[in-house]
């Protein structure tokens, strides 16, 4: 690696790790909500960061008052959040704790989606979440949040299918992953082998089609086929720098 390069690379190391370590600028409305909460957030949901996580829950608070407008989406991701916790509390045996969280997660989801504005992401989020965690539930609310999970992913490409192609790989992979794992987990076999299809052409040579190929070669293997890219850390530091360049 030249000189040069190697200054560049340290420069956006550093970019990141003071990012992380300042928190999202939430006064900054050029950046999205999705923007500023997703990495702390999937910091909790993916590598158990409860550090971080705690600062995306407390952003999101924030958030809801700066931006009233986003409240549908803020409550879905308050209600993603929710749930994650709802599925710890349950992991270590705190049964009153996870009653608590997983009815006010159901809440939560509920009222985003009566929302008719500032929601173009509450069926992503809410899909997803679900599609993270509700084989880590209750056996007895598995098949509530599977349908949930279903019901929000059939909604999302609704939105999403005519412009399926333009899209970038990661809301590719993850609509298509979510409504395949869905439609399995849900007894919509048919539904499920069309979207396998699907993704084996429109994500050929990613690890979306390689679980996919599994997937059909061996339907009882039926692994995740979500959360396959882009939540590491490091976005939100490249969105401020590729506005700070404009």
């Amino acid at each position: 690696m030249s000189i040069i390069k190697r200054i560049l690379f340290v420069a956006v190391l550093a970019t990141i790790a003071s990012a992380q370590s300042l928190g999202p600028p939430l006064s900054d409305s050029r950046l999205t909500v999705h923007t500023l909460l997703r990495e702390d957030i999937f910091a909790g949901f993916l590598s158990d960061d409860m550090e971080r996580f705690s600062r995306g829950e407390k952003n999101i608070q924030l958030l809801l008052e700066k931006r009233p407008s986003e409240r549908a989406n803020l409550l879905a991701w308050k209600g993603g959040a929710t749930l994650y916790r709802a599925v710890r509390a349950y992991e270590n045996n705190r049964s009153d704790e996870f009653q608590q969280n997983y009815r006010q997660a159901l809440d939560l989801f509920s009222e985003a989606g009566k929302l008719t504005s500032g929601n173009d992401a509450v069926a992503a989020i809410t899909g997803g979440s679900y599609a993270i965690f509700a084989d880590r539930l209750p056996k007895e609310n598995r098949d509530a949040a599977w349908a949930q999970a279903y019901d929000s992913y059939q909604a999302l490409w609704k939105q999403q299918a005519p412009a399926i192609d333009k899209l970038p790989l990661h809301f590719r992979g993850e609509l298509l992953g979510g409504l395949a794992q869905s439609a399995q987990r849900t007894g919509h076999t048919q539904e499920a082998e069309q979207y396998l299809d699907k993704i084996l052409v429109v994500l050929r040579d990613t690890p979306y089609a390689s679980v996919a190929r599994k997937w059909k070669d061996n339907p009882k293997s039926a692994a995740s086929i979500t959360c396959l890219s882009c939540h590491e850390p490091g976005r939100l530091a490249a969105r401020i720098s590729e506005f700070n360049n404009k």
